[in-house]
């Protein structure tokens, strides 16, 4: 018999989750929410791609099989169920070709909800469910059919007014209540999350000491990938990034067939998903194992940029502080080697008051990280007073946000810009856990010191040494 496939499931944490919803809504008047898993999408013919569940779906329950949703009814009196399921009913040969499904009874025991009902009851359970409620809570938009399914579901209700029934009177977003629960991760995700961190950087390592002249971008790509599913993750995080030479300069490039030249820079920013965590790295190292001179300045500005976000990165600062810490460093940087002029920029200031660092420099220092790589969360505080501009306060930091910390500098050829950088790209990419007094990296386990990463593919290269007779 086939039997399931998931992790251990954390019972009290998911339950604890649904409870915390439970009383923001009570608070907030009470009413119904609902919490639709992702639907699965179609490859091409009688082919889908690999099935991946709703994150705000699957923070709340741990189940990850598709045709499912979420209630939670916090307007319920009595022994009424609080938490419901719906999810697929159990069907023996289906399972033949599909593997092991729970079914509601099975997964309202394994999950801890109250009751479950199959999925195919949906449109006949629903319009109870959601009738008289006071109101919906609902991420209204996030799906085009599914929101048409729902407001099939508010006419049936609507149908029966003359019965005294009546529709949910108000509707409100859901996303934002559990985007923030989701901001500041519990024990049981950051101990996932340093987990999936140490196998990404398992196989950033092995690339790196994969890495030579003449190979193509796609095999250090499967030099990823094997590690990834080697050591028990589900998939990437998100599409690798695989670039050499001038391709490091496309921020998204994916891995390619290009191949790998004598004095290239290959930027790598690539990692894995492990029970439903992302983590995230960047790391860029010498085809040839050996920085050039030019090669080395621009890395070592990136390399301090990143040091000096890291140190402004902790509980009581705002979001853009790390942001704000590297663009100086790197504004100095360009300064330094040329790449913005000093005959036109007399300071440091000039060049951020201009915005001329955005040259080679476009892209935000870092970003939430989570159950999704571009994890959810405002970076602004909602409510709080607007500046002069109308433009709301950024985000404090507190104690157990994850986020990334990824300067760079990416220079593209052209006249105004000194030839030694052209066709330079550089990231450098860590994951950290906001902590009281400072950061907590945890994807420190590949090199990012150059001497190191030098060190690390030096040791790779070298010939075994022979047996002694």
């Amino acid at each position: 018999m086939n039997q399931p496939t998931e992790p251990a499931i954390a019972l009290d944490v998911y339950r604890q989750r649904r409870d915390r919803v439970l009383a923001s809504l009570r608070a907030r008047g009470g009413g119904v929410a609902i919490v639709p898993t992702a639907p699965e999408v179609p490859r091409n013919r009688d082919s889908d791609y690999p099935y991946r569940h709703d994150s705000h779906f699957y923070y709340l329950t741990g189940f990850a099989e598709p045709d499912a949703l979420l209630v939670l009814d916090a307007s319920a009196a009595g022994d009424a169920p609080r938490s419901i399921l719906f999810c697929r009913a159990k069907n023996p040969e289906r399972e033949i070709w599909e593997g092991f499904h729970f079914g509601p009874e099975a997964a309202r025991d394994a999950f801890g909800f109250d009751a479950a009902f199959p999925y195919d009851a949906l449109d006949a359970e629903m319009p109870r469910l959601i009738a008289d409620a006071p109101a919906l809570h609902y991420r209204f938009g996030a799906s085009a059919a599914f929101d048409s399914r729902l407001n099939g579901w508010l006419d049936a209700v609507r149908a029966r007014a003359r019965a005294g029934v009546a529709a949910p009177g108000a509707a409100f977003d859901l996303g934002p209540l559990v985007d923030d629960m989701r901001l500041v991760k519990d024990a049981h995700e950051q101990a996932t999350m340093r987990r999936a961190a140490d196998i990404s950087a398992l196989a950033h390592r092995r690339a790196m000491a994969a890495c030579r002249p003449g190979i193509r971008e796609y095999e250090l790509e499967a030099e990823l990938l094997y590690t990834f599913r080697r050591h028990g993750a589900q998939s990437p995080a998100y599409g690798s990034i695989v670039a050499t030479g001038a391709n490091a300069c496309v921020l998204h490039y994916p891995a390619g067939n290009a191949i790998v030249n004598d004095g290239d820079l290959v930027l790598i920013d690539a990692a894995c998903e492990l029970d439903g965590y992302a983590s995230d790295i960047t790391r860029t190292f010498p085809a040839n194992g050996r920085f050039s001179g030019p090669q080395r300045a621009l890395y070592d500005i990136v390399l301090a940029a990143q040091e000096a976000a890291i140190a402004a990165t902790r509980a009581g600062t705002s979001f853009d502080a790390p942001h704000d810490a590297a663009v100086r460093v790197l504004a100095q940087g360009m300064l330094d080697t040329g790449l913005v002029p000093k005959a036109r920029f007399a300071s440091v200031d000039d060049v951020i008051a201009e915005r001329a660092y955005t040259r080679f420099y476009m892209h935000r220092t870092g970003h939430w990280l989570g159950m999704d790589v571009h994890d959810c969360g405002d970076y602004r505080e909602r409510g709080a007073a607007r500046d002069d501009d109308g433009a709301l306060p950024s985000r404090v930091l507190h104690a157990g946000m994850a986020l990334t910390i990824e300067p760079g500098l990416y220079v593209r050829p052209a006249d105004d810009v000194p030839q030694a950088f052209w066709n330079v790209g550089i990231r450098i990419e860590d994951d950290a856990f906001v902590t009281p007094t400072g950061c907590e990296l945890i994807t420190r386990g590949v090199p990012v010191a150059a001497d190191e990463i030098e060190a690390l593919m030096r040791d790779a290269q070298a010939p075994s040494p022979r047996p002694q007779p």
